[in-house]
């Protein structure tokens, strides 16, 4: 089980190498291509497929570029054979967001097929 917690790590520090540098191609890597993100960004709910959400993070200065400190982290991980939820925190472009992701082990790759987001007010 220690092997999946590291894979599933892994999947989870490239998605957090992919927002903040803006790396689309590595973003494209961790998603499944039918997953959703889901929650809401400044109250308003938000719902998008994997290329929707891409192209916002295209569309946008990374954290990268804005000189933004990298304070993401994951909080817990929790594993039950082929799936898995993560728990991070990912403060960035003045926001303050929780993130839950399901993850799915298909073909022996872990890939996010979910994404809950929310900020919350410091």
């Amino acid at each position: 089980m220690n092997n999946y917690t590291d894979n599933v790590s892994a999947v989870l520090s490239k998605y957090f190498d992919g927002v903040f540098n803006g790396n689309i191609e590595l973003l494209r890597q961790v998603f499944h291509s039918e997953a959703l993100v889901a929650g809401d960004v400044n109250g308003s709910p938000y719902f998008k497929k994997p290329g929707e959400y891409l192209d916002d993070v295209k569309n946008r200065k990374s954290p990268f570029e804005l000189n933004g400190e990298f304070r993401m982290e994951v909080l817990a991980i929790e594993i039950i054979n082929s799936i898995a939820i993560a728990s991070v925190h990912m403060p960035m472009l003045d926001f303050n967001y929780f993130d839950l992701f399901l993850l799915n082990k298909i073909n022996g790759e872990w890939v996010i097929v979910n994404k809950l987001l929310t900020d919350v007010a410091d």
